[in-house]
């Protein structure tokens, strides 16, 4: 056993940071409650008093569980949001606010990735209600295809699965290529349904260059095609940047 001073701010966040990175503390949670209970004390520019993290809470109940990470909370709210909003509803005024909310706090530094991360699942669970009340509802008439792929070495496809959810809503046919995905398969599922538009998404500043090559593919091949871009990461003056590497 250590002999240390439990009431020292750098002991104990030695402590928390151990069980973290040893896989002790589950999701990190006991780590980040520390350092966010303790923001006073870092010496960090980011860093803000706790009242400010707490009053960044306030929401619906909805979007206090999809910021907490809370699958079944979320899956269950969405159920009950349901019964007096339409879907599209409770996707722009509940889990889309919240899952800025949390984008927000990410680039403050207020909230940290094990949290980013359990908050994309509790949204997840959340749009799958959502979406199983759109399917029920929607129309059978379709409209043209829609191809959309989160690009090569990310595998990150909420913010692609929100796309999708709207574009079937109205009555697109989404082609959903997942994760991870080559540009060059991407250019063959786009020619062989004969879609007129590519969406491109992209969560981390390692896989932009997937997109940037991806959109290049196209500006070759099919220049008349048109392609969407986004991500986490994607500003809009990189997004215009790519826009012309197919005359380069």
């Amino acid at each position: 056993c250590a002999i240390m001073n439990p009431h020292s701010f750098d002991m104990m966040r030695t402590y928390h940071a151990f069980n973290a990175l040893h896989g002790i503390d589950d999701h990190c949670m006991d780590y980040i409650t520390y350092v966010e209970n303790h923001a006073p004390a870092l010496s960090s520019p980011s860093a803000v008093p706790v009242k400010q993290v707490q009053q960044a809470e306030n929401g619906t109940m909805l979007q206090t569980a999809v910021e907490k990470g809370l699958k079944e909370e979320a899956s269950r709210l969405a159920a009950e949001a349901l019964q007096s909003l339409p879907p599209l509803d409770v996707i722009s005024k509940e889990i889309v606010p919240a899952l800025n909310h949390v984008g927000e706090r990410f680039e403050k530094k207020t909230l940290f990735l094990p949290q980013l991360l359990m908050s994309a699942e509790a949204a997840s669970s959340a749009f799958d209600v959502v979406r199983a009340a759109m399917q029920e509802n929607r129309a059978v008439r379709e409209r043209s295809h829609f191809v959309l792929a989160t690009v090569k070495g990310d595998i990150h496809d909420i913010g692609k699965n929100i796309v999708k959810m709207l574009l079937e809503n109205y009555g697109y046919e989404v082609l959903d290529l997942g994760k991870d995905v080559p540009p060059e398969t991407v250019l063959e599922t786009t020619l062989r349904s004969n879609a007129p538009c590519v969406g491109l998404s992209a969560l981390m500043t390692t896989t932009l260059p997937s997109m940037k090559e991806t959109v290049a593919l196209f500006k070759k091949n099919v220049p008349s095609i048109k392609i969407m871009v986004g991500g986490a990461v994607l500003t809009k003056e990189y997004a215009l940047r790519r826009r012309c590497y197919g005359k380069r």
